[in-house]
């Protein structure tokens, strides 16, 4: 890998995004995390992302311009990315834009047939869900592979995501790349986890309040264990309400059991959330495919992960690539609850175990590296990497 800041210095690289911070989820530690790495490489890197309050902003390591949208994937900003993207496109058109997620890209492929504002290098990740979209209409689909055909690198986070990738759009053979995901930033260097005197073992989950996340399928494998078993855990949710009445579901679950103990934190911030993971045990997301919906991977697993908790989850999309089953966790296949149930009760009662597990996690968490995912995605033929 080398730094490029001894180098010429290279052509911009404009990140447009529509999920960045204060946007929480792995898209958007994702996007984060390659433009911190890629201007620590020496590139000249400016982020374009959705708006958000002043006192959201850090000392980022690169420029940022907040753009005039929500970041949503609706028509109208669509619509108002396209605006802005036109209205800049001769600083776009000499620059390497990245577009790390699936809301530019439904612009750019509006865009995409005016020759005069193809950017000089295009580069375009994808991370599970999208694809099942794109390629689920005809219209997408053909506008798609147009954007890949165009694109001059196109990566993914894992091997199965490749792998479905290269199924519905075959364009993407040769310029295909894996971009694995990291810890983040702050998760980078965890201290070894605390003895900490407690009463009950803490089972914890992060992610949105979504039925793909499978909150109620860890509280129901939970409610199937014996009274005595319930006793001895509490069950730490971590999540902000989604839409619908999922979260209502959940509560009501949760107060008809009598014996196990659920504590909903909602959405809690990074600083914040570390304590959390070291007051926790066992780790579980219990992921599902649901209608065009997959888990391409997982960063939040590599964070339990650096915190030395055992992890409990499906064997589900790119799952298996961020735990190890019987290495980091436990994979379980999805619909069979009671070897979920199982798999938690063999956690709950063998500490040694959780330990051997958690300790594995930490060397597993910290294998992989933004700046080396920065250099797959931008370095050019010839430069070291």
């Amino acid at each position: 890998m080398s730094d490029l800041s001894s180098a010429k210095r290279p052509s911009p690289l404009f990140l447009i995004t529509h999920e960045f911070y204060p946007v929480s989820g792995g898209i958007a530690t994702f996007a984060e995390e390659i433009a911190r790495a890629s201007a620590g490489l020496g590139y000249d890197v400016e982020v374009w992302a959705q708006s958000a309050p002043p006192d959201a902003e850090k000392d980022w390591p690169f420029r940022m311009r907040r753009l005039p949208l929500k970041g949503t994937h609706d028509i109208t900003c669509q619509l108002k990315l396209a605006r802005e993207l036109v209205a800049s496109r001769r600083q776009l058109r000499n620059a390497t834009v990245y577009l790390p997620e699936p809301g530019p890209m439904l612009t750019m492929m509006l865009l995409q047939f005016f020759k005069a504002f193809r950017p000089r290098r295009l580069v375009l990740t994808f991370h599970g869900s999208e694809i099942l979209r794109f390629g689920g209409s005809p219209l997408r689909r053909w506008l798609a592979g147009r954007l890949i055909r165009h694109a001059t690198r196109v990566s993914t986070l894992t091997t199965y995501t490749q792998e479905l990738l290269l199924e519905r759009f075959p364009q993407a053979a040769n310029k295909i790349v894996l971009t694995p995901g990291a810890l983040r930033s702050d998760f980078a260097v965890v201290p070894p986890r605390a003895a900490r005197p407690k009463d009950k073992i803490v089972v914890l989950t992060v992610g949105r309040l979504h039925p793909r996340k499978g909150q109620v399928l860890t509280l129901q494998a939970l409610q199937m264990l014996p009274a005595e078993v319930r006793g001895r855990i509490e069950y730490w949710i971590v999540g902000g309400r989604n839409k619908g009445n999922y979260e209502d579901r959940l509560r009501s679950m949760a107060d008809a059991d009598g014996v196990l103990t659920v504590r909903f934190f909602g959405n809690i911030p990074d600083e914040e959330l570390a304590d959390v993971y070291d007051r926790s045990d066992i780790f579980a997301l219990t992921s599902i495919n649901l209608d065009d919906s997959v888990e391409g991977f997982g960063l939040v697993y590599l964070e339990a992960a650096a915190h030395g908790l055992p992890i409990v989850a499906h064997r589900v999309g790119g799952v298996p690539e961020a735990v190890r089953d019987g290495v980091t966790g436990l994979l379980v296949t999805p619909d069979r609850p009671a070897e979920l149930a199982a798999a938690f009760e063999k956690l709950i009662h063998d500490a040694d175990l959780r330990a051997r597990l958690g300790d594995a996690g930490r060397i597993w968490a910290a294998r992989n590296c933004w700046k080396e995912n920065a250099s797959t995605l931008f370095a050019k033929a010839g430069e070291a990497g």
